[in-house]
């Protein structure tokens, strides 16, 4: 198994081409939709990360006291939660057994707190916005044929990407790419 490496940052004007690298997805075709989105993370993750950064540095600067907030109760909230997971035997049971109903728990509390200290808005759409950003490009930028190659190679598992596996851990990538890589290892512990 190939190690895990962040993909080079692409150029502006590879990220960001002219019209004619633009256009809109076939709606009508989910499965070839889902193929341009998903090449396009794996290819631009770099730049991708890097945008989400900016627009959740750019939120913070507009509305600073109101991210601080947010950020620090959600913080409170996960380091509250992970303390009380190991350190009381009721949480603990419960958040081995109820995995997601702990997260939503956390998630809940974490909400509710930010509410009623009026920081909703300000971190959802330090969170949101760039995701929209993201999956809007995503769907509209056209591959090229080096964005083809190092996605084929992502797929064999000649090469690792940190999007690379949260995708195969949300079951997004090709059965084939994963025939392919089985056959791979196979043939090269033999």
């Amino acid at each position: 198994m190939a190690k895990v490496e962040l993909t080079p940052l692409r150029p502006w004007d590879d990220f960001f081409p002219g019209s004619d690298r633009l256009a809109k997805p076939d709606v009508k075709d989910l499965a070839k939709w889902n193929n341009r989105v998903i090449n396009n993370l794996l290819y631009y993750q770099t730049n991708y990360l890097v945008l989400a950064v900016v627009v959740f540095l750019v939120v913070g600067f507009l509305n600073p006291l109101g991210m601080f907030t947010a950020m620090a109760v959600v913080s409170s909230v996960f380091l509250g939660s992970v303390w009380a997971g190991e350190n009381r035997a009721v949480i603990n049971n419960f958040k081995r057994q109820n995995p997601t109903a702990f997260v939503i728990a956390v998630m809940v509390a974490s909400y509710i707190l930010i509410s009623m200290l009026g920081s909703v808005m300000v971190f959802m759409s330090a969170i949101t916005l760039p995701l929209a950003l993201i999956f809007a490009h995503a769907s509209f930028r056209l591959r090229n044929m080096k964005n083809k190659l190092e996605n084929k190679i992502e797929g064999v598992g000649l090469k690792r990407s940190p999007m690379g596996i949260l995708l195969e851990a949300l079951g997004q990538q090709d059965e084939n790419f994963q025939k392919i890589q089985s056959f791979l290892e196979s043939k090269l512990k033999e």
